[in-house]
């Protein structure tokens, strides 16, 4: 791999501030690619920037509540109003263990970790579609094997379980679908599209589960060096070219669960999504 083999290519990359969608964009600008960190707080982002730029790289910031869908629809226009290319979108931001609702009434972790990028990866479909070829790059989860079902009556109000835990398992079974949707045509010509499990992280995703049950869980994660390998790969390499609408663990393809492969199901939340945040 050349040290700079991705000059002339962009990058947008939610959550990029901390955890694997940190390294995941130092590394991409490492390697030549231009990064749009996508992030909530700026002056959280900004010592990324810095880190970035001090070793020659390109990376600049755009604010994004994916909590808020005003937030999202604002980012959006920003980069659709920017000159530059886009190559690949990262959806990698999420959370766990968070019970709550978003700022429009969405059950909190559906709301963020699906809705909310749903929302965002529709409204850059175009730009992607005009850059092809071009790579949407959706980070679920394992976790995803634990949803039995999708209850779209839950996904408006506050969150059923004081965990959050079974919605983190749909929100990544949602991240899957969406992506398996994207791949089935939704993406566009010369779009492709993959999930994957990064591994079980110590990343902030797990900022909000209580200590000491926080710290005991981490014990048993790997690093966010180790858990954005997959991601990089996904949003890079060239032999999944021919591989849209994969899951992939450990950077090789791998076989989700049953309810993950359900087309129907596929459809049938593409739709859902589309009429709950507008984006039809």
């Amino acid at each position: 791999m050349s040290e700079r083999d991705l000059e002339g290519r962009r990058f947008f990359v939610t959550g990029a501030n901390t955890g694997i969608g940190k390294v995941t964009a130092t590394e991409l600008a490492r390697r030549g690619g231009e990064v749009t960190l996508a992030c909530r707080s700026e002056e959280k982002t900004k010592p990324v920037l810095e880190e970035i730029k001090a070793a020659g790289g390109k990376a600049d910031f755009v604010a994004l509540d994916l909590a808020d869908l005003s937030s999202i629809r604002k980012a959006a226009q920003k980069e659709l109003d920017d000159p530059r290319p886009l190559h690949v979108l990262i959806n990698n931001a999420g959370l766990a263990g968070l019970p709550g609702t978003t700022k429009d009434g969405f059950e909190l972790t559906v709301g963020t970790n699906h809705l909310g990028h749903f929302l965002l990866t529709t409204l850059l479909l175009p730009k992607l579609q005009k850059n092809a070829p071009a790579r949407i790059v959706n980070v679920a989860s394992k976790a995803h094997y634990d949803a039995k079902a999708i209850d779209f009556d839950l996904f408006r109000g506050k969150t059923p379980h004081r965990t959050a835990l079974p919605e983190y398992a749909v929100s990544k079974l949602c991240n899957i679908l969406f992506t398996k949707e994207l791949a089935a045509g939704k993406a566009g010509n010369g779009v492709t599209a993959y999930a994957l499990h990064p591994g079980v992280v110590a990343s902030d995703a797990w900022r909000q589960v209580p200590w000491p049950f926080r710290s005991l869980i981490k014990l048993f994660m790997i690093s966010n060096e180790d858990g954005a390998k997959t991601t990089i790969h996904c949003a890079t390499a060239p032999d999944v070219e021919s591989l849209s609408g994969q899951y992939f663990d450990e950077c090789k393809p791998k076989k989700p669960s049953k309810l993950a492969e359900d087309a129907e199901l596929a459809k049938t939340l593409w739709k859902k999504s589309e009429e709950l945040v507008g984006a039809s």
